[in-house]
């Protein structure tokens, strides 16, 4: 069975691989009792050899594939990279470079929105992928054989999904474009959560000052607890009992006591004290400096159609170059360059301009129609001249 359980084993397959020019890896982990991923597993393959690393063996030194995660000269690739990643940087405080992620990259080459790895597999690999094992226990021990030989399944086929796709990119002068999608994965702050900003993740509907001000305290006590104690968010204290003590704002136990879902140890105990000390803290912040609500973007009136023909234009340019459209634009992002020419989206900068984004201003201003080809079943972009300046063409 392909399985590294030893240190030494380990550095003389890191040795070997750091002369490639890339790897390929995954990760099994298990995250349904903690804060942090509990890694189980790691899976990586050179050009012409795949292992599955146990790192739970007793007494085994993952320094080896920490290094070769962190070698300038191997390109590390993944699909659908940000939790494997996650999980890297906070064991080793390092993102894993250079890195390649073969969602992202299979996006830029059109093989549609956020494309699994089973699709990927078969579309490029020829590849049939056994799902058999994916709510598999991977931290017991021992690992059967049918475990390691779907874990390296998620390797093996990821080289020619990597080959073919890096080809597609060069061949259609691409390479600059994924560089720019995957500036956001190597970025840490990407994975890493503000306690003061976790109150977001709630998405509160009241847009009280005080509400606001007393969640974001108490969101944040949570966040940190949790990971202090490395327990999941939820186990120590539910979203909709933060929620209910942010509306109420108890001052006492006996008040804390009332809220639902709240066990009698736990209200009485150091955590009870804790919560209350987050809502004092929440009551005492000047209504100027509480929290702004989640912004709500409301269309102006008027503007529906133009949003609704902004969207075929996106659908027809990414289907003319091959690109998924969640990576040129979503829906917020049209609404926004409805309203405002200078919106702050990332339609309007970069390669997405160029593909999309100049063509929408044109279109939205006049100096662009949306016209049938003569068959009648495909649209084609007809240059118009531009609008007389009037109150009439102006938008």
């Amino acid at each position: 069975m392909p399985i590294i359980s030893d240190s030494q084993a380990l550095a003389a397959l890191c040795e070997r691989l750091s002369q490639a020019d890339y790897v390929t890896v995954d990760t099994e982990f298990m995250r349904e009792k903690t804060y942090w991923p509990q890694l189980c597993l790691v899976q990586v393959a050179g050009p012409d050899e795949a292992w599955a690393i146990d790192p739970l063996a007793p007494d085994i030194d993952l320094a080896p594939l920490f290094a070769l995660l962190a070698d300038p000269n191997v390109i590390k690739v993944f699909h659908a990279a940000r939790q494997d990643v996650e999980i890297f940087l906070h064991l080793t405080g390092r993102v894993p470079a250079p890195l390649f992620d073969t969602q992202v990259a299979a996006m830029v080459c059109g093989f549609g929105d956020s494309v699994g790895y089973e699709t990927l597999a078969s579309q490029l690999a020829r590849a049939r992928i056994d799902k058999s094992m994916r709510f598999t226990d991977w931290s017991l021990r021992p690992l059967t054989d049918k475990q390691v030989e779907y874990a390296l399944a998620d390797v093996t086929h990821l080289r020619v999904a990597y080959e073919k796709l890096l080809h597609k990119l060069d061949q259609n002068g691409r390479i600059a474009w994924l560089a720019e999608e995957m500036a956001e994965l190597n970025d840490p702050a990407t994975y890493q959560v503000s306690p003061e900003r976790a109150w977001r993740r709630l998405k509160p509907r009241s847009s009280s000052p005080r509400f606001l001000s007393i969640l974001r305290e108490l969101a944040a006590w949570r966040e940190r607890e949790a990971q202090e104690r490395d327990l999941p968010r939820q186990r120590v204290v539910r979203d909709e009992a933060l929620m209910e003590i942010a509306a109420h704002h108890p001052v006492t136990i006996a008040e804390l006591g009332r809220t639902r879902g709240l066990g009698k140890g736990l209200v009485e105990g150091r955590m009870g004290q804790s919560i209350l000390a987050a809502v004092a803290q929440g009551m005492a912040v000047p209504e100027r400096d509480a929290p702004a609500p989640p912004a709500r973007n409301e269309l102006p009136r008027g503007l529906g159609p133009v949003v609704e023909l902004l969207k075929v234009l996106l659908k027809m340019k990414c289907d003319e170059h091959g690109v998924a459209q969640k990576l040129v634009a979503n829906s917020a992002d049209i609404e926004a360059i409805a309203a405002d020419d200078s919106a702050d989206v990332p339609a309007l900068s970069g390669w997405r301009r160029e593909l999309f984004g100049d063509d929408a201003l044109r279109l939205k201003h006049g100096r662009l129609a949306l016209g049938f080809c003569t068959d009648g079943r495909r649209l084609r972009l007809v240059p118009l001249d531009p609008p007389e300046t009037s109150a009439e063409a102006v938008l």
